[in-house]
């Protein structure tokens, strides 16, 4: 994309450390100057673009200049400039651009300052604003999803890919098209109201949900987390329950991941190990966050009597988990019954194998093993290495160590996340006979 400086000092000292701080900070906040830049030129392909060209910028500067204070403030200055640039250049875009101009006039010298919104029922929040755009129904929502998930969440390509179980070509082209779409539509990028607010509401949800999963549990790279996603979706969740407070789910989504998030301290070891959730110190969890979630929990219940969605019924299962004290005095047989609840209200191939893993833990492994032996032949949990991580350890419970082995090793084979990769390598090796 770009040529980075050369030379035999390459290797070592301040330019090495600045393009290596560079693919960092980029890789944090280009959802953040996406969004930013998007408000201006009302297209989020060029937007991406626009943000490029910003990391093209700091390449060239960084190593000679050194790295600025606030890197992030920079590169969305950087590439806010160049979008008024861009505007200046396009006649069509002249209304647009004393807009612009106002917008920023207003605001004074700080370009990454938000401006003040008049509407009490807007929210001052471009990345909100960038979910909503991309969640549009003129996307499929498999579209809607990788798009988001490409622009807010930052992720590549292979990581959504895998988050969808699908090819990687194929999500590839369902961005280009998307873009493609929104731009050639004239999208407005702008948080919607009635109606048409409710329609994307879905895919939003769905889209932060993926979102914090990918901060959870990271599909590539070396850690096993990515806390900045889990904070943006986290961030994300609660300010679309101050914008819609009387939906059920947006509720549930806000339980679910308060109360998932409060269990970060505790997942990983001194090293960046996992922690299975049996080995966890529970006095680490995040009291403050499990009592928030029970809050949204309850909020969402209060919404819903009777009728929970897929993710207050998750959250309901998180909930589970944060009252047990420990884990003997996990309520597996509730657990069980909500994923029992959750596979019927929202049937997946993944619901299913959670649930034979409560069901392994309520009735012991060899009914659990049935559902899992069932899912064998489901296509999109082919590549999926949890499949073949819980066929492993219900295998291991029942003695018969050899096809546990041989099943953490083939999970372990298609694990893109070392971390994961090890813990699975460790499992085959404590099962040999």
């Amino acid at each position: 994309m770009t040529s980075q400086p050369t030379g035999p000092a390459q290797s070592a000292g301040p330019a090495q450390s600045a393009v290596n701080a560079i693919d960092t900070v980029f890789r944090l906040e280009s959802p953040r100057v996406i969004a930013s830049v998007a408000r201006i030129v009302r297209d989020v392909g060029i937007a991406e673009e626009l943000a490029q060209d910003a990391l093209v910028a700091a390449l060239e500067r960084w190593p000679r200049d050194g790295v600025p204070d606030n890197p992030g403030a920079w590169l969305t200055a950087t590439a806010k400039h160049r979008a008024i640039d861009l505007v200046r250049r396009r006649e069509r875009y002249a209304r647009k651009l004393a807009e612009v101009g106002r917008d920023l006039e207003a605001a004074g010298p700080h370009l990454d300052e938000p401006s003040v919104l008049r509407d009490p029922d807007d929210i001052d929040d471009d990345l909100l604003r960038l979910v909503f755009t991309a969640c549009h129904p003129v996307l499929s929502a498999e579209a809607r999803i990788a798009l988001t998930l490409r622009l807010l969440g930052g992720l590549t390509t292979p990581e959504i890919a895998r988050a969808f179980l699908a090819p990687e070509a194929t999500v590839a082209q369902r961005i280009v098209r998307a873009k493609r779409t929104l731009a050639a539509k004239a999208v407005a990028f702008e948080v919607p109201y009635g109606p048409d607010r409710q329609a994307r509401l879905d895919s939003v949800l769905e889209v932060i949900y993926l979102i914090f999963n990918e901060g959870y549990a990271a599909t590539v790279g070396d850690d096993l987390l990515r806390p900045a996603l889990c904070e943006d979706a986290l961030r994300l969740a609660r300010q679309l329950a101050g914008l819609m407070p009387k939906e059920p789910e947006v509720h549930g989504l806000v339980a679910l991941l308060e109360i998932q998030e409060s269990r970060a301290a505790a997942r990983t070891g001194p090293s960046g190990e996992p922690v299975l959730l049996k080995d966890q110190d529970r006095r680490r969890w995040n009291r403050l966050l499990i009592t928030r979630g029970f809050t949204a929990l309850g909020r969402a219940t209060a919404l819903s009597p009777g009728a929970p969605g897929p993710y207050a019924l998750q959250a309901a299962i998180a909930a589970c988990h944060a009252q047990a004290y420990t884990y003997e005095e996990t309520d597996w047989p509730k657990i069980a019954t909500l994923y029992a609840l959750l596979a019927a209200r929202s049937p997946s191939p993944v619901v299913e194998l959670n649930r034979a893993v409560a069901v392994s833990m309520a009735d012991g492994p060899e009914p659990a093993l049935q559902i899992v032996d069932r899912l064998a032949t489901e296509p999109t949990l082919r590549d999926y290495h949890l499949l073949p991580s819980v066929r492993g350890d219900l295998l291991r419970r029942l003695g018969r160590t050899a096809e546990a082995r041989a099943e953490f090793e083939r999970a372990a084979g298609l694990a893109r996340n070392e971390r994961e990769r090890g813990l699975l390598l460790r499992k085959a090796a404590a099962s040999e006979v």
